[in-house]
């Protein structure tokens, strides 16, 4: 167990279930999370029943847990894209060779398969939503509606990227998951997730030192929770060797600077734009390297909002 899952300053009880068992780091929505020793990473207990999730995100997850995210999408991309490209450009450096075929797992509606496209990718999407899928779709990219997992068992090609966003937060197998990642690379290939960056040091002192609920804890659709050293251990246990940390402005100093965006949504909008304001005025100034050495700084540190590493298979 990564030193991460050990920090968090209360003790806990005991659970143990179908051979997963930790301390109790919170509880939701009759869902526990453990620090589960076996996987490395704090997940929910009970996890759900996979053939009854995936049939959620195949079907109702844009419909009722965000039913205007496919039409706002693309709002924000001119800042977006700023993260993206910077995923890229590490996948790039960890790859040491020119662009060639990038597959992205829960592709969502296909803003970073534009992004790779751009940069000279074969980008291939796998969305397990018909709803994002068909969006993507309609915008020309490719996308197969699948799982991960039925996409692979069709063919797909040998890639020298996978990547994955804010997904195997999701899945209530992620260590499979990320098997068969694995097994689509080419040797050298690159992995590159990106998570939320949970029970974070500024998180534990939003939530302890002013009195916040931990609002990250959110199952049944958030089942997983990791942080950098717990996402590392776990490429590491799957034989990849990680070489880049990456992260996102850390909205979490809003909350301990006083501003309560987790009770307030509009505020929370305002919050997310000053942050794209922080980023896009690196850029104005055409210094956008400082960004971007301040976000490294940040992720090696354990800090920021998203924990994104990116690693390498032998």
């Amino acid at each position: 167990m990564s030193a991460a899952l050990r920090e968090d300053a209360h003790p806990k009880e005991e659970i143990v279930w179908q051979g997963h068992g930790g301390p109790v780091h919170g509880r939701a929505n009759g869902m526990d999370i453990i620090a589960c020793r076996a996987c490395g990473f704090r997940h929910a207990v009970p996890l759900p029943d996979p053939a009854a999730l995936e049939a959620e995100y195949a079907e109702a997850y844009y419909r009722d847990a965000k039913p205007t995210y496919l039409a706002d999408a693309g709002a924000d991309q001119g800042w977006a894209q700023l993260v993206q490209d910077d995923r890229l450009d590490a996948i790039a450096r960890a790859l040491g060779r020119g662009p060639g075929t990038l597959i992205e797992f829960g592709s969502g509606p296909g803003f970073f398969l534009d992004a790779a496209t751009a940069k000279g990718w074969t980008a291939i999407g796998i969305e397990p939503s018909r709803q994002a899928a068909a969006f993507a779709q309609g915008r020309g990219l490719t996308v197969y509606n699948r799982t991960l997992a039925d996409a692979a068992a069709h063919g797909l090609p040998e890639a020298d990227a996978v990547a994955a966003t804010n997904v195997l937060e999701h899945l209530a197998d992620p260590i499979g998951a990320l098997r068969i990642a694995c097994d689509l690379l080419k040797s050298g290939g690159v992995l590159c997730l990106t998570v939320p960056n949970d029970f974070s040091p500024l998180q534990i002192a939003a939530r302890d030192g002013r009195g916040h609920a931990p609002w990250w804890i959110a199952p049944p659709h958030h089942l997983n929770y990791f942080d950098f050293d717990s996402l590392e251990a776990l490429l590491v246990r799957l034989g990849l060797r990680p070489v880049e940390r990456l992260t996102s402005f850390p909205m979490e100093a809003f909350l301990l600077m006083g501003d309560d965006y987790v009770a307030d949504a509009a505020l929370g909008r305002a919050c997310h734009a000053k942050r794209m304001n922080f980023d896009l005025a690196f850029e104005a100034a055409g210094i956008g390297e400082v960004r971007r050495r301040l976000y490294g700084a940040l992720a090696a540190a354990g800090l920021g909002r998203e924990a994104t590493v990116v690693a390498v298979k032998p």
